[in-house]
């Protein structure tokens, strides 16, 4: 069964998630075996090895690389994941996204190629939660 069930990949985290709040800017390069939360900015790289979910709002800038990536604000830049993606229909991507496992919901703006590395086909869901588009989407047959 895919990563895409019923609970995000943080709800089986096992480590603290290091949150970046929304009005706060990074600028520079990040790594660590932590989960991120961000609704502020990034302007800058990554090689994280644990959960990264942008809220809708927001935004990076630069080589996002982490072991799972949930999308639903803006990144300008390449997407890698030595696992799985999950991309909201709030999502705005311009770049590269290489995953895995890939799911995009219907609305979601991706202007750049799509690299799938697993031997699962990319999946497309609709948000189900209207009122938190942050909480889990729920899978539809393509």
């Amino acid at each position: 069964m895919p990563a895409f069930g019923k609970r995000r990949f943080s709800d089986k985290s096992n480590g603290p998630t290091t949150i970046i709040a929304a009005g706060c800017v990074l600028d520079g390069s990040l790594s660590g075996d932590n989960d991120f939360l961000l609704s502020g900015k990034v302007i800058g790289n990554s090689d994280l090895s644990g959960v990264v979910t942008i809220t809708p709002e927001g935004e990076w800038s630069g080589t996002l690389k982490a072991g799972h990536v949930v999308i639903s604000g803006t990144v300008q830049g390449d997407v890698i994941a030595s696992g799985s993606i999950e991309i909201t229909s709030t999502a705005r991507i311009n770049g590269t996204v290489t995953g895995d496992t890939i799911a995009v919901a219907e609305g979601a703006v991706i202007q750049g190629d799509m690299k799938i590395l697993g031997k699962n086909a990319s999946e497309r869901f609709v948000e189900k939660r209207e009122d938190d588009p942050a909480i889990t989407p729920q899978k539809i047959a393509s």
